[in-house]
């Protein structure tokens, strides 16, 4: 028989082969010692007669089987493999295997391929039935999430007021930390996890609630996860491969999802309670995060994580994804390298960033970049790039830096070309005036359904500037500012095409702005699977500023623009 303590710390002794009779207690003539003051000197006796272990409480402050406390005086016997509980220590009682096979090699060594091969079987019989189990119902989702909660408390319980030291450390060291903790911690409540609960998974699962993001970092893993949202502790989506579906993952509690927020946005200096419930951040990747709390969020925290992928796609990657083709490709890139100014519109998650984030791919190295964003997210490949972000007001209410006050601070930058990752507001007067007076070549985004929809929000948002300009300054501004309009969308099958680049030629006698459409998508239908059929296709239409291309020595193939 052999006995196996577990400290406090989660370190664990075992003592083998050990004898029929023996005394655990604080100090000796004790047998086992364990030291701690809760722990009697003569805490509690142990027998053991032939694979049954039987222990006698003498202690004042008991001896625990889970929850039960043994009866003083009275020979108990203890299941095997199941834990005891004296003071901060947990025991033990298995049967020693190592000592077991020793003696069956001696005896019947002949029998040991058989042996291994049963194990190999067995084996692989529960990795069949692990693969084939079925999902958790809501009454067992219900009861996992209460045993969740309850490790939560005990995990904190253990790591007590130190964890505030532990923020410091590495990664790796706070992991071993915490997987010693919880290995006390499910021995102490084996009782208490139903048979149905896969251990290892619900320890993997706690330590990614401590150390990392809880239930949403197998998501995080998942490459074909592009979104991941989180309605309520108990309700999460994930967009997977263009369509969004509901998954089974819980969080333990509301204290715990926002404990997981907290840990996204302390890193970068933002900070989210009842003064301040919303708040944009990012992840190391440079996932972008939106998280939102009571009292503006009514069913409890929410937050949403818009992933960033872990490879930075190419032109060549979209053109292969069908996003686009190679005329509109090399068009695109025509424009960016002839210092044409464009704006990306398109609806959320229909991929303006990542369009953005190629194109400023084709932005040559010699030039001074500035990018500006809420929370940063572009990722240039050129060494001269100065990236800014916005700052919320502090804790007073003051300290805000806004999109508009880092557009204005980067024209005294000396910048080639101003990103900004999105023009919401009134910082799209200051971008406007940017692109008009020598910095040509700017690129920005914008929530729109259409070409002309962009030009009705610019034109909005200029008054939002707090400007009072006419509509026909307003429209003078947009028309001689933009040279292009790159329109994308994220169609029904969940696929994200470009389905409009468009040239804005200027105003009109009515001063409405004119444009011609260069490239478009024709959609012919959506075929038994749902897929969407069409295809990308030239107008006919030759852009008004191709000899300006060729002054710079930028070659157009001749066959670009043919239908």
């Amino acid at each position: 028989m052999k006995l196996t303590v577990v400290n406090k710390d989660g370190s664990k002794k075992e003592i083998n082969d050990i004898p029929k009779k023996f005394i655990i207690g604080r100090e000796a003539p004790a047998d086992v010692v364990l030291p701690a003051p809760v722990v009697s000197r003569k805490h509690c006796t142990v027998e053991v007669e032939g694979d049954k272990v039987f222990v006698t409480d003498t202690s004042s402050n008991g001896v625990f089987l889970g929850q039960t406390r043994l009866e003083k005086g009275k020979k108990t016997e203890i299941p095997l493999d199941t834990p005891i509980i004296i003071g901060e220590f947990g025991l033990i009682f298995s049967k020693d295997n190592a000592k077991k096979v020793d003696n069956e090699k001696k005896i019947e060594g002949e029998k040991q391929p058989e042996i291994k091969k049963q194990k190999v079987e067995v084996k692989s019989r529960r990795a069949s039935e692990k693969k084939t189990e079925k999902k958790l119902n809501n009454e067992q989702l219900d009861a996992l999430s209460g045993i969740r909660d309850k490790i939560h408390k005990r995990l904190l319980e253990l790591l007590d007021l130190r964890w505030v030291d532990f923020t410091s450390k590495p990664d790796e060291e706070l992991k071993n930390l915490v997987n010693k903790k919880l290995d006390l911690i499910l021995s102490q409540m084996s009782g208490e996890i139903p048979i149905w609960v896969d251990r290892d998974t619900l320890k993997k699962e706690m330590l990614d609630e401590v150390v990392g993001l809880g239930p949403l970092e197998d998501f995080l893993r998942d490459d074909d996860v592009s979104e991941i949202m989180v309605i309520s502790k108990d309700l999460i989506y994930v967009e997977k491969k263009g369509k969004i579906v509901e998954t089974d993952k819980r969080f333990s509690s509301d204290a715990a999802l926002m404990a997981i927020i907290e840990r996204i946005v302390a890193p970068i200096g933002k900070r989210i309670d009842e003064s301040q419930p919303l708040v944009d951040a990012r992840l190391k990747d440079g996932s972008r995060v939106n998280a939102i709390i009571p009292p503006l969020a009514l069913k409890g925290p929410c937050l949403t994580i818009r992933k960033f992928g872990k490879k930075t796609l190419t032109i060549e990657d979209m053109i292969g994804f069908g996003t686009l083709n190679k005329p509109m490709a090399v068009f695109l890139e025509l424009c960016v390298k002839g210092r044409k100014n464009i704006i990306i519109s398109g609806g959320t998650g229909s991929g303006k960033t990542t369009l953005l984030n190629v194109l400023s791919c084709f932005i040559p190295q010699d030039e001074r970049i500035i990018t500006i964003e809420d929370a940063a997210e572009l990722r240039l490949p050129q060494k001269h790039v100065v990236s800014l972000e916005s700052k919320p007001p502090n804790v007073e209410g003051k300290g805000e830096i806004t999109i508009r006050d880092l557009v204005k601070n980067a024209l005294r930058m000396r910048p080639d070309r101003i990103i900004v990752g999105e023009c919401r507001g009134g910082e799209a007067l200051d971008m406007l005036q940017a692109m008009n007076t020598g910095h040509a070549g700017s690129m920005t985004t914008g929530h729109a359904n259409s070409p002309d929809d962009i030009l009705r929000r610019l034109e909005t948002m200029v008054l939002m500037s707090g400007m009072e300009l006419p509509i026909k300054a307003i429209r003078d501004q947009i028309a001689s500012a933009i040279d292009i309009i790159v329109q994308q969308q994220r169609l029904t099958d969940g696929t994200r095409k470009i389905t409009s680049i468009t040239e804005v030629l200027g105003v009109d006698d009515d001063y409405n702005i004119v444009t011609e459409e260069v490239f478009r998508f024709e959609q012919v239908g959506i075929n038994s699977e749902g897929k969407v059929l069409g295809k990308h296709t030239a107008t006919g239409y030759l852009p008004s500023f191709l000899a300006d291309f060729k002054a710079r020595g930028i070659p157009v193939p001749e066959d670009l623009f043919r239908v």
